[in-house]
């Protein structure tokens, strides 16, 4: 699943996703746990992994 980064706060690593179909989903700080991410800027495409309504992990696009 793809979407856009609508929100974040860099002291949390929390924030909010807008998805491709125009809703809304807030991420934990741990949806980057595991990664180098420490920075998301709003505007920037990501895709996630959601479970149960819940984004349980963020990954940039162009990253592999």
């Amino acid at each position: 699943m793809q979407g856009t980064v609508s929100a974040f706060d860099p002291t949390t690593a929390a924030g909010r996703v807008l998805l491709d179909d125009g809703v809304e989903l807030p991420f934990p700080g741990s949806a980057l746990a595991g990664t180098e991410l420490r920075l998301l800027r709003p505007g920037q495409r990501v895709r996630l992994t959601v479970e149960d309504d819940t984004v349980t992990a963020l990954q940039i696009l162009t990253l592999s």
